[in-house]
């Protein structure tokens, strides 16, 4: 149940393109989701897609992965465990600004008469492109392009080739390349999810200085301790009279270039910045590091950016390309705008992982300072599936984040009493920064989430060593978490049961046995206890240095087992239901019936309490576990499920419809696994949730991703066996998509008839089609007929499945 409809920016302004993101004129009106929409990022650094000109603007932004400032969170009323230490990302120094003048006259978008006017998101190159024809009140026509990258392969570096160029006449030409800090910060105006706001500035200046067309600023940050250099250099060139003149202060610098312009003579500048940030080093050692970044810029050239980005990104999208081919999903939904969404999804997960080198990825990424930067459980269950498939090195590197944090997890699960390791809910640092317990802290199944995408990870690519060397200590800390936090109940028969936690729904919190909660925490007790047994017979000096880490006994094995085998599932002999929690079904049903759209999100119209109330849901909570452990669900079950928990959910979270679609495409429910796909893929370009202004929905993008793999191709991976029971809706004629499976290259082909599989780089792969064994080898293709009745325990359900709309 969604109450907006996605907001379809005009065709003739945003056109569909299957590789860039256009926008062909100059309109205001999308000000605010565009700065969001054009930004350029590579997972360490980011940049909102504000004009070089710095104005008209809504929010600016640059944004450092893992650059923060903390700050005390304070109660009206303490009490013990809380949470101590917020901490927010920074918006850090500007550098990205480019004022043109022209006969004195300031470029200026809204009151300039724009001949011509493009601007473009280039995914192939990974470039943000503009071009304008601009006519001054004297008849002076302008020619201006510029052309923004944020280097994939150079991870502290971001280039702006600015050119002007007068097509009819002369006349002075000024270019101030500037990097300005701004103090001030906007608050959150009572929404939650929005960042705070500082009443002190946040970087300290530390040094300043100029080397000719060099800028270097260094600051630190007030409360965090952290450091910042940021550095600008410039390359200039023009066959026009030209001089320069360069200037600085602690939060400011520029350097101006005066041209004599002639008609048809370029003036083309190219602006170099680097951003290098520390926890321990000093602003001195980060000026230097800068320096040498800019160097090697200069050194090499914009040209050579340029080639090292697309090359980089040949090799993505020839890893992670997702092509469709169909007939319009809905009359606002061609298959050239799906391709183009589709493809831009992926792109802003790339701009939000690819160099998220010791750090995590936040729910918006680097395209703004919502939800504070943190990482949430958003990463581990909707974002590692597409890079564990797609960029495995970027998966681990996710991982061995997580392992980074795991004293500091030791610690939180401490202060709440457990044993072992809990892991913080929202997080930059690794410390916890939910300062609202009941739908933060209680949300203990970060833990389990964490250990499925390890598991997941390590079953897809066949990494023991990681698996062995890191993951193992987070399994035992993990399981000894679960195995204090619950308890075996003789009221339930002895079965191990989990009090007091918060499950992925967050309308309904601090709850006994939230089904989801339990489900995760068997699956993490069971691995644990596994590969802690498998660990000991085969690498016993691995085994050694494990016990000598966490101080592990081998009886704790047997407790986990025990645990796990005895977890409590709630579950309703009437309806025959999972229950979202003990006593679910004994609150009041919402009413959905009269409460009007503009009182959603509820979260912003309704206190936590009247929510907790009642049968509501925010995130698909059951139905995520059915996708995730749907092994452990026949498909009867699935359904009876689905049909009870899906008029519940309200759609106040990006991370619900694609999960939906996928529960529904598996039960042949296409019609509308197909319109919540169409809200899934279309969440952050269709605005469906009525915040891209505020950044990115990140996660959601990782869960299109799925939808079309998981939810349509029918992929399924339990346990490391890989089957697939393609279910392609009649809009899509054609899916395809590459898997990347234990270092070997496999391509999926599906039609309505049938799928091919073709490893195309590999020796051997053994997967399932529809109950069917299949034996892959590299360059020889099986062609496989797609059967049309779905079997189910206790009876069938006749559908025309793949392609069926019976609901």
């Amino acid at each position: 149940m969604l109450q907006r409809e996605p907001i379809n920016p005009p065709r003739y302004v945003y056109p569909p393109d299957p590789w860039r993101w256009v926008e062909k004129q100059f309109y205001p009106h999308f000000l605010a989701q565009m700065e969001t929409l054009f930004s350029t990022a590579n997972g360490y650094l980011g940049i909102r897609g504000v004009f070089e000109e710095g104005a008209p603007v809504w929010q600016n932004g640059t944004f450092i992965n893992g650059f923060y400032e903390s700050w005390p969170i304070v109660y009206a009323e303490e009490a013990y465990g809380f949470a101590k230490t917020g901490q927010t990302i920074v918006n850090v120094t500007d550098s990205k600004i480019i004022k043109l003048y022209v006969d004195d006259e300031p470029f200026y978008l809204p009151t300039a008469n724009l001949l011509n006017f493009e601007r473009s998101l280039d995914m192939r190159c990974g470039t943000l492109d503009r071009e304008i024809v601009w006519e001054t009140p004297s008849g002076k026509q302008v020619s201006i392009r510029s052309r923004r990258i944020v280097s994939f392969v150079h991870r502290h570096l971001a280039a702006i080739s600015y050119e002007v160029t007068l097509l009819n006449a002369k006349a002075p030409v000024v270019i101030s390349s500037e990097m300005h800090y701004d103090p001030t910060a906007a608050a959150s105006e009572g929404d939650p999810r929005l960042a705070k706001g500082f009443k002190e500035r946040v970087l300290l200046p530390q040094q300043h200085y100029i080397k000719e067309r060099r800028i270097i600023l260094g600051h630190i940050t007030r409360n965090s301790q952290m450091t910042l250099a940021c550095g600008v250099e410039h390359w200039f060139e023009t066959e026009c009279p030209y001089f320069y003149n360069s200037d600085c202060s602690e939060d400011d610098g520029k350097v101006v270039f005066c041209v004599d312009a002639q008609p048809g003579v370029p003036i083309r500048l190219v602006k170099y910045m680097t951003y290098h940030t520390s926890r321990d080093s000093p602003t001195q050692e980060l000026c230097e590091r800068a320096e040498r970044t800019l160097d090697r810029a200069i050194r090499h050239g914009f040209d050579d950016l340029l080639a090292s980005q697309r090359q980089y990104l040949d090799d993505f999208w020839d890893r992670s390309d997702v092509k469709i081919d169909g007939d319009p999903t809905y009359p606002d939904v061609t298959p050239e705008l799906m391709q183009q969404v589709l493809r831009f999804n992926l792109f802003q997960i790339l701009q939000a992982s690819a160099r998220a080198e010791g750090a995590g990825v936040a729910s918006k990424g680097l395209t703004s300072q919502a939800y504070e930067g943190h990482y949430f459980w958003d990463m581990e269950i909707y974002v590692m599936p597409f890079l564990t498939y797609t960029a495995p090195r970027v998966a681990k590197n996710l991982l061995m984040f997580r392992y980074s944090i795991l004293e500091q997890a030791r610690q939180r699960a401490r202060e709440v009493n457990q044993n072992g390791a809990l892991f913080p809910w929202r997080t930059i640092n690794g410390k916890e920064a939910s300062a609202y317990y009941a739908a933060g802290t209680a949300q203990y199944h970060i833990d389990a989430d964490i250990v499925y995408a390890l598991k997941k990870y390590v079953e897809v690519t066949g990494d023991e060593e990681f698996l062995f060397k890191e993951g193992a200590e987070i399994l035992v800390e993990t399981a000894r978490m679960w195995y204090s936090l619950g308890f075996f109940s003789q009221r339930m028969g002895g079965q191990f049961c989990i009090h007091g936690v918060t499950g992925p729904n967050e309308y309904n919190t601090v709850v006994n046995n939230n089904t989801y909660t339990n489900l995760m925490a068997r699956e993490n007790l069971w691995y644990a206890a596994k590969t802690v047994e498998t660990l000991r017979e085969q690498n016993p000096d691995w085994f050694i240095v494990l016990v000598d880490q966490t101080k592990l006994e081998l009886s704790e094995l047997e407790d986990w087992k025990k645990a796990a085998d005895n977890i409590y599932l709630p579950f309703d002999e009437q309806l025959e239901i999972h229950l979202q929690h003990d006593g679910f079904l004994n609150d009041e049903v919402w009413d959905f019936e009269n409460t009007p759209a503009s009182k959603y999100p509820l979260l912003l119209h309704f206190h936590p309490l009247v929510i907790y109330r009642h049968q509501v849901i925010k995130q698909a909570d059951v139905v995520l576990a059915m996708f995730l452990l749907g092994h452990q669900f026949s498909l009867l079950q699935k359904r009876r499920n689905f049909d009870y928990y899906d008029p519940l959910t309200t759609g106040d979270s990006s991370l619900s419809v694609c999960i939906q679609s996928i529960a529904a495409a598996e039960i042949g429910y296409m019609e509308k696994a197909n319109a919540y796909a169409r809200y899934a893929v279309l969440m952050d370009l269709g605005d469906v949730a009525g915040n891209v202004k505020d950044g990115c929905h990140i996660a959601a993008m990782g869960g299109t991703w799925m939808v079309l793999v998981y939810g349509f191709g029918g992929l399924r991976d339990y346990n490391g066996r890989l089957s697939f029971h393609p279910r392609l809706p009649k809009t899509i004629k054609r899916l395809q998509f590459p898997l990347t499976i234990r270092g070997q290259r496999l391509e999926v082909d599906i039609n309505h008839q049938s799928a091919t599989y073709l490893l195309r780089q590999g020796t051997q792969l053994a997967i399932e089609h529809q109950g069917q064994d299949i034996h892959l080898y590299e360059g020889v293709p099986v062609s496989v007929e797609l059967k049309s009745v779905v079997e189910l325990e206790g009876g069938q359900i006749k559908t025309d499945c793949p392609n069926s709309d019976d609901e």
